[in-house]
């Protein structure tokens, strides 16, 4: 019996700002398709624990050493993705500094996470999970 084909997994961190006013969050612009704003993650290389991967896409495309605070949830709708079935794990994370666009983030928006632009995927629904725990 072969391996069976799985959805791909893709780690996501809501960072919050520690050195601005109000802990605002960072969001990307998408360099890539599908066009947007997201927030900050990509996808777990082979070999990769899920929580490594999620530290160094927040290196990657803001900058940002990130610390872990908690997992807001997994999210596995087939259609949440336009690019194919691909299951997220979303983090809360904080950080200090100041973010800079790299990688796969075209811009960086540092924002009131109560209000976002437009958001791609299913960000929207997260970013309102994440404002129901948020303390």
């Amino acid at each position: 019996m072969g391996r069976p084909v799985t959805p791909q997994v893709a780690a996501d961190v809501i960072i919050e700002l520690l050195d601005y006013p109000g802990r605002p969050i960072v969001l990307i612009e998408r360099r890539n398709p599908p066009p947007g704003w997201a927030i900050p993650g990509g996808f777990v290389d082979v070999g990769e624990t899920v929580e490594a991967a999620a530290i160094r896409e927040m290196r990657e495309e803001t900058g940002l050493q990130v610390e872990l605070t908690g997992l807001l949830g997994v999210y596995s709708d087939p259609d949440r993705d336009p690019r194919g079935h691909t299951v997220g794990v979303v983090y809360t994370g904080r950080a200090h500094g100041t973010p800079v666009a790299g990688d796969d983030a075209g811009q960086i928006a540092i924002v009131d996470p109560g209000s976002p632009p437009p958001l791609a995927f299913d960000h929207g629904r997260i970013l309102a999970d994440y404002l129901k725990v948020r303390v």
